[in-house]
């Protein structure tokens, strides 16, 4: 039997596209049991680059979704996991951009891409191309995250960052206002501070995210709970629950089932890559 290795080097994208990516992860995961790796929702919209066979990526875990095969793919943000078919080998490059960054990069605003799975050359066109080819020639994560930089640049550059692609203040604001808190505010809170109704707020923040500000809160919370879930000595599941806001461990099955197709306990037990990613 093949051993065990597990490599994950994260990195942070030049100054000049913080604002837009929040982070760049290589990984080279090798000898696991074939299995189906949970995706799970974030705050993130999440590209993926392949530095070996294509991935397989359904759209959803444990449901029958189709798998379709990516060179490298990108993702909008989602209410549900996204499943990850793998044969014990995965070896690529992560990376994270943040919902208001999607219109300097892609061109696209980040509710376009919701709840979607795409090719990154659909979004990238030749540069998404140049971008698989020059990563997959690399031969070290240093030269492949300066490759990062240089071609996001690119694309930002392309389309003249913020200045093309305005993104409205208050959107900006609302959605600072829950990364911030962790989810953990009254939308209804955040639309007063704004001075606009919930409704409006409603409209405007799903149109440019992709998921309604309600959602939105529900995935951070989620996420921290998925974060302290999957730390080297977790928590138990009570107290994930009362650290990440929810109102008890009821609260967080229910979501958890809703946001990954299973239960915490069978998540864990069926998570083959946990703690390596």
């Amino acid at each position: 039997m093949q051993d065990l290795a597990a490599t994950r080097i994260d990195a942070r994208p030049a100054p000049a596209l913080r604002r837009y990516v929040r982070s760049y992860v290589g990984f080279d995961l090798r000898g696991f049991p074939a299995g189906v790796h949970c995706g799970p929702p974030g705050r993130a919209l999440t590209a993926v680059i392949s530095l070996s066979g294509p991935l397989g990526v359904g759209a959803g875990v444990d449901d029958g979704s189709p798998v379709t095969r990516f060179d490298s793919v990108a993702g909008g943000l989602m209410r549900r996991s996204v499943a990850i078919h793998h044969d014990g080998r995965q070896h690529g490059v992560q990376v994270s951009l943040t919902p208001l960054g999607a219109r300097a990069v892609y061109g696209v605003p980040a509710g376009e891409l919701a709840h979607r799975l795409v090719p990154l050359d659909e979004l990238l066109g030749a540069l998404g191309v140049e971008l698989v080819d020059r990563l997959r020639a690399a031969t070290t994560w240093a030269a492949r995250f300066a490759v990062l930089d240089e071609l996001l640049l690119r694309a930002v550059g392309r389309g003249d960052g913020d200045r093309l692609y305005p993104v409205r203040p208050e959107v900006a604001q609302a959605w600072r206002r829950l990364v911030v808190a962790r989810g953990r505010v009254q939308v209804g809170a955040v639309a007063t501070e704004l001075g606009w109704s919930r409704r409006y707020l409603t409209e405007r923040f799903r149109g440019e995210v992709g998921l309604s500000p309600k959602t939105f809160a529900r995935v951070l919370r989620f996420e921290h709970a998925h974060d302290l879930a999957t730390a080297h000595d977790p928590l138990p599941w009570a107290d994930v629950a009362t650290v990440s806001g929810y109102a008890d461990q009821a609260h967080l099955v229910r979501d958890w089932r809703e946001f990954t197709g299973r239960s915490p306990t069978v998540w864990r037990r069926g998570e083959v890559l946990l703690g390596t990613g």
